[in-house]
C-alpha cells in the first residue's frame, strides 16, 4: 500500500510518497506493511491519497491496522520502533522519521481505533485525503462494499489502470467514474496484444490492429514461468 503525502525523496508531484524507498522495497511483507502504516499515520495531516495496485491489499492494510493499532500507537509515542523490525534498511529510514515521540498523534489514533465502528476509518485517520487508487474490477470487484465503507462512501474509488507483473494491459480514460462502470482502453505502445474472438477458433488470433468494431474478444495471455 502507498500512502501518498510529503516527498521524501527527489520526486515529482504525483510519485510523493510517505514511506522511503527501504520500505517499499522490504521484502518481508508484516515488517513493511508494519512501516507503511507507522509513516502514513504520522503524517496523517499531510496524506492526500491512498494506493495499491489491488483493492484486496488496502482491505489487508486495514485489517493489519485494526489488529495492530495499540503497538503502532506504542511506537509514536514513545518515539522507538518495535523490536521485531529487523530489516536494516526499514529500522534506519523509519526511526529517523519517526524522530522523536509524538504523543498527541498517538493520542488521536488511540482515539479513533477505540471506537466500535469502522466506518469512515480511513477519512478520519487521514482526513486530508482526496481519493482513494486502486484496481476495483474483475476479482477486485468483491473489495469495492469494504472500502466504500471504510471511507463512509465519501472518497471516490478510482481506478486509473489494469496492470499485472507482466505488463500494463490499459488505461481507464474516464478515471472518476464509478466503479461498476470502469473499462480500460487497451494502449498499442504498452505490449504486444493478441485476441481470440468469442465464440471463434481458439487458433484465429488477431492482432489489435485487427480487431472489428462490434466485435468481442478475449485477451490471449501469455505468462513464461
Amino acid at each position: 500500500m502507498i500512502i501518498s503525502g510529503p516527498a521524501l525523496r527527489p520526486s515529482n508531484w504525483y510519485y510523493s510518497y510517505t514511506s522511503p524507498d527501504e520500505v517499499i522495497l522490504c521484502q518481508d511483507n508484516k515488517q513493511n506493511l508494519y512501516c507503511h502504516l507507522l509513516c502514513g499515520l504520522l503524517q496523517r495531516n499531510e496524506v492526500t491519497r491512498i494506493g495499491s495496485i489491488f483493492a484486496s491489499v488496502i482491505v489487508r492494510a486495514i485489517k493489519f491496522l485494526e489488529d495492530s493499532w495499540e503497538e503502532l500507537c506504542s511506537s509514536i509515542r514513545s518515539g522507538q520502533l518495535s523490536e521485531w523490525i529487523t530489516d536494516i534498511g526499514c529500522r534506519d529510514s523509519v526511526s529517523i522519521i519517526l524522530g522523536m515521540p509524538h504523543p498527541e498523534v498517538a493520542n488521536t489514533i488511540e482515539e479513533i481505533c477505540n471506537q466500535k465502528c469502522r466506518k469512515g476509518i480511513i477519512t478520519r485517520h487521514w482526513p486530508k485525503a482526496k481519493y482513494i487508487e486502486t484496481i476495483v474490477t474483475g476479482s477486485m470487484v468483491q473489495y469495492v462494499p469494504t472500502l466504500n465503507y471504510y471511507c463512509n462512501d465519501v472518497l471516490p474509488l478510482v481506478s486509473t489502470i489494469y496492470a499485472s507483473s507482466e505488463t500494463t494491459f490499459g488505461l481507464n480514460l474516464n478515471p472518476m467514474c464509478k466503479p461498476e462502470d470502469v473499462s480500460y482502453t487497451f494502449m498499442p505502445n504498452m505490449s504486444y496484444f493478441e485476441f481470440i474472438p468469442v465464440g471463434g477458433d481458439k487458433n484465429d488470433i488477431v492482432d489489435l490492429v485487427d480487431v472489428k468494431l462490434g466485435c468481442s474478444y478475449g485477451h490471449k495471455f501469455l505468462r513464461l514461468v
